[in-house]
């Protein structure tokens, strides 16, 4: 998939853990981590909202858009 999730980018950057994120964006550890994983098939814009508010970023900081150039 072209769209690429740097969360766990985001989290090093910010020096915070899955659990302290879980508990900031009321989101469970076992969904956070399919995001971060990038096994995600779509993120909710309150959801993205939070996250950024979370570590004060940008939704583009998060997700990057990488065409895939094979096909």
């Amino acid at each position: 998939m072209p769209i690429i999730v740097n969360l766990d980018v985001m989290m090093a950057k910010r020096k915070i853990s899955l659990n302290e994120l879980s508990e900031r964006v009321d989101l469970t550890l076992s969904n956070l981590s399919i995001l971060k994983t990038g096994k995600a098939k779509a993120v909710r814009f309150s959801t993205l909202e939070a996250i950024c508010k979370a570590l004060d970023c940008q939704p583009g900081d998060i997700l990057e858009y990488i065409p895939d150039e094979t096909k």
